[in-house]
């Protein structure tokens, strides 16, 4: 379902009692509602500000709706963006012209309410299932990267690594063929980590979770518990609240993510990393759950991609399949809520 609140329409139309009554009943529902009276208008707004959906009107002086159509599907920042021309034109030839240049629909004048409020919620479920395909598709060519480079890599080291322990068992003395056997147990162990973050991943997409009260406490004391080693590791020093409020969760996710947040945190962190890790009211009502670090923070282009699949904020630094901030962000909003930086 589309979120009306979260929609921006954008309605195009040089007289301005139909921008007006149009413009009325689209902030009353819940829209975000611009309006721009001339194609020309409306191509300058969308430079910088693009809707979710455009009511076009076609006869327009200047720029008419078919030019401005026309202009915003070969513009590859604005094809994708759904158009419903409005018109008092009753010519199928005229609808036909309509549609060859990108429209998805047409309402004719005079606008009925309950007309244009149907279509434009059909197109913008559309539309978001679209991006939501679009978005899976990347995902899946991401998927199928992993598998064939992040799992194949290491699966190739075991498979060599095993291949010479096999071969030189009777001639090796017995600390090298540890080491080797070390090497294989540390390679498996990441290469486990790949597949159970993968499984993860898609678990959280498909299936359905019971949401209970949290004890928010309890579950991140028993993170610290499972990674004191990598506390240890990195000599860090995390600093967590005494008080702690109550929200509904599935404990067993919401374990990942204080888990994944924390390493994170002691990694990119500072050199011995300090973290802090608390919940704050906020004035709508929500609970914001927060960790801080003492690290040099992210440039611009590292936070777009922070919470993207496969993504990984720096190589060169820190090793890793870069799945573990986009499972929490999956998480989160299975649960109801937003994640953020």
């Amino acid at each position: 379902m589309i979120n009306i609140k979260e929609s921006t329409l954008l309605i195009v139309d040089d007289v301005p009692e139909n921008l007006g009554l149009l413009f009325s009943y689209l902030r009353e529902i819940g829209f975000n509602v611009n309006i721009a009276e001339s194609g020309e208008d409306a191509l300058e707004q969308i430079g910088y500000a693009k809707p979710d959906l455009i009511l076009l009107d076609v006869m327009m002086p200047g720029i008419n709706g078919f030019e401005t159509c026309r202009r915003l599907k070969e513009n590859e920042e604005t094809h994708n963006i759904p158009v419903i021309f409005m018109t008092a034109l009753s010519d199928t030839v005229d609808k036909v012209k309509g549609f060859q240049m990108g429209a998805v629909d047409y309402l004719t004048k005079p606008i009925q309410h309950e007309e244009v409020l149907a279509r434009i919620t059909a197109h913008l479920t559309l539309r978001h299932q679209q991006q939501m395909l679009e978005q899976q598709n990347r995902e899946l060519e991401s998927f199928a990267h992993t598998v064939a480079h992040d799992l194949k890599n290491p699966l190739g080291g075991i498979y060599s690594m095993s291949q010479l322990v096999i071969q030189n068992l009777d001639c090796w003395p017995q600390d090298k063929v540890l080491k080797s056997l070390e090497a294989i147990e540390l390679t498996s162990t990441k290469t486990l980590d790949i597949i159970n973050s993968l499984l993860l991943l898609a678990s959280v997409r498909q299936q359905d979770v019971p949401m209970n009260p949290l004890n928010m406490a309890e579950i991140i004391t028993q993170v610290q518990q499972q990674i004191e080693f990598i506390i240890k590791k990195y000599q860090g020093e995390i600093i967590i609240s005494t008080t702690w409020p109550t929200v509904q969760g599935y404990a067993p996710w919401i374990e990942h993510i204080w888990t994944n947040y924390i390493i994170n945190g002691l990694k990119y962190g500072g050199k011995p990393p300090r973290l802090e890790l608390g919940a704050t009211s906020e004035e709508n009502g929500t609970i914001r759950f927060w960790v801080r670090d003492n690290g040099h923070g992210l440039t611009f282009e590292e936070q777009k991609s922070l919470f993207v699949p496969f993504s990984r904020i720096s190589q060169a630094r820190i090793d890793g399949h870069g799945l573990g901030l986009s499972i929490v962000q999956r998480i989160i909003e299975r649960c109801g809520g937003e994640v953020g930086l």
